[in-house]
Parts: structure tokens; C-alpha cells; sequence
């Protein structure tokens, strides 16, 4: 996991801060600070007409139509709870709230649209150095800035509208990482945010609300000293709310135990049944939910770990 939220990130990047809560648990509780929405970040409209009914009932986690209701606007409050740390070093894990326990919005984009319709991406390697120094690689880390790839692309989001986000990932995977994207664009698995991670602090205020999906960040692995896989961009999590992290009394992030019922298939979900496993597989990647001594439902690696 890369990220938890924090009400610190939540100031500096208001609701859209809130997808930092996800990336914590496969390599830290850390609050990354996430940019600015762009203004000029506008979007094309793609919904389709559904009912409510089969916006909420597929099985696979993917989504075709407009939510609405509860869960379909983030809280006032989301990001700024500030919960007390428990034992194990973690927030105090408590139950999801019910505007969390069905959370389907996406938040605004933080790089501007991609041209054109549909599934588009753009990949830049090396990623310049100005989208270098907005995340969290500094000197020492175990991947070189030269070896980082920018990937900006467009993904579905909660609202049933194309969007567009941005990854740094290690130039090796960056092309597979374009095809996983493509298909799960195509199939409709909707994601909150896709951004760059830009700051990581372990000892951040955690809130346990935050979420989006994102890949390199220099860090050790959860409960480790050793580097994690997300901090060789050759990681990534995925709506890190709807696939929580879980080992022992640890869940990350906190407020997700809803959650952890895998059965209850909600949007944004990654089930054995939906396409993102398989699209992973498809590049070679295997999925943390299958683990034995945790579950890591949002991560997915080049070696497993």
C-alpha cells in the first residue's frame, strides 16, 4: 500500500487529498501530499443510461452508469478527522461510515484531458525533471530518476466520465502499464483519482478515509526497513478505500473494514471475477490478495511482492 490520508494532505489539496489514505498499507502509513486539480482539467462526458439497480449490482466491480445517493459525493469532513494511533503504530482501526461504505465519486483531475475520446496515453522516458521533483524520489532511493517513465492516461471515473490522470513507473513496465490501463478504460472499472505521490510522511496525523491509485513512492515496505516495490515504480495500488490492506488488527486504510467483505461486490472493487487481475496477469504482475500472512487487495507487482 502507498498512501494514508492525513488532514494535513486533506488542507493542501482539499477532497482530492483524500486518496492518500490507500498507499499506506503496502509500504507505510505515510500522508502524501497530492497536487492542485488543474482548471484546466476539463472532461468529456460519457455516461450511459442505466438504472440505479445495475449501477449498484455488478458483480465484477466495474461500472457503466452515474451513482447517486449516498456514498456518490464525498463528506464535508473527509480528510479532517484526525484518528488516535492504536498499538500497533497505525490509526485506531474503527467502523466505515456510512457515507463511506459504498464510496463511488472521483475526484477533480490533476493534470489536464488528454485529447481525443476514449482510452489515451502519453508516455515520457525519462520523466522530466520537473515531474521528478514533485514526487517522492530523492537522492538515495533505489531507482534512478533517469530510470522513471511519466505516464499520463485516461481512466474511467465514478461519475461514468473519462478523466484523466498521471503515473510515474519504471521505464520497463511503462508500456504494459498503458495496456493494463486500456482495458480496465474499456471495461469500465472506475477509479477515484490516478495521481503522482508527492510527499511521504510515516509520522503524518491519520485520518483512514483517504483514496486513489498511484505507484512510485520511495518508501520501505509496511512494518519493514526494506524498500518497498512501489519505491522501484514497479508497483501500483488501486482505489486503495475499496481494496483495503489487512494483517492482523492492521487495516489500511483505517475506516475501510467495510470493505474487507469481499462478497458484498461494490464499484471500484477488484474481484476475482473482474477484469483487473487479469489484465495484470496479462503483463506478468500478480495481485496481494492472494498473499498468506496479509491481503493486500489493492496491490499489484512485477514479483509478487
Amino acid at each position: 500500500m502507498i498512501w494514508t490520508s492525513s488532514a494535513r494532505a486533506a488542507a493542501a489539496f482539499v477532497l482530492a487529498t483524500v486518496m492518500a489514505t490507500g498507499l499506506a498499507a503496502c509500504g507505510g502509513s505515510g500522508a502524501p501530499t497530492a497536487p492542485t486539480a488543474q482548471p484546466g482539467a476539463a472532461r468529456t462526458a460519457e455516461s450511459r443510461t442505466h438504472s440505479a439497480v445495475d449501477c449498484e449490482s455488478r458483480a465484477d466491480g466495474t461500472l457503466e452508469c452515474v451513482s447517486s445517493g449516498l456514498g456518490s459525493r464525498p463528506p464535508s469532513w473527509l480528510g479532517t478527522r484526525e484518528l488516535p494511533r492504536s498499538s500497533t503504530g497505525y490509526g485506531e482501526v474503527r467502523p466505515t461510515p456510512p457515507a463511506l461504505r459504498n464510496r463511488r465519486w472521483t475526484l477533480p483531475d490533476t493534470v489536464p484531458m488528454l485529447p481525443g475520446e476514449g482510452f489515451a496515453a502519453k508516455v515520457v522516458s525519462p520523466a522530466p525533471p520537473r515531474v521528478i521533483d514533485r514526487s517522492t524520489w530523492q537522492q538515495g532511493c533505489p531507482v534512478r530518476a533517469t530510470d522513471l517513465a511519466w505516464l499520463r492516461l485516461t481512466f474511467w471515473g465514478f461519475d461514468a466520465k473519462r478523466h484523466t490522470g498521471e503515473l510515474l513507473v519504471h521505464r520497463t513496465v511503462a508500456d504494459g502499464m498503458v495496456r493494463v490501463f486500456r482495458t480496465l478504460y474499456r471495461t469500465r472499472f472506475p477509479q477515484e483519482q490516478v495521481v503522482i505521490v508527492r510527499s511521504y510522511d510515516p509520522d503524518a496525523p491519520p485520518t483512514g478515509d483517504g483514496n486513489g491509485t498511484g505507484s512510485f513512492v520511495c518508501r520501505p515496505a509496511t512494518g519493514s526497513t526494506y524498500y518497498s516495490q512501489h519505491a522501484y515504480g514497479l508497483a501500483i495500488d488501486l482505489n486503495t478505500f475499496q481494496n483495503p490492506y489487512l494483517k492482523g488488527e492492521v487495516v489500511l486504510p483505517e475506516l475501510a473494514s467495510a470493505y474487507l467483505r469481499r462478497d458484498a461486490v461494490r464499484p471500484g472493487m477488484v474481484t476475482t471475477r473482474g477484469p483487473v487481475i487479469e489484465a495484470f496477469a496479462r503483463i506478468g504482475w500478480k495481485w496481494g490478495g492472494l498473499w498468506n500472512s496479509a491481503k493486500d487487495y489493492q496491490h499489484f507487482s512485477q514479483n509478487g511482492l
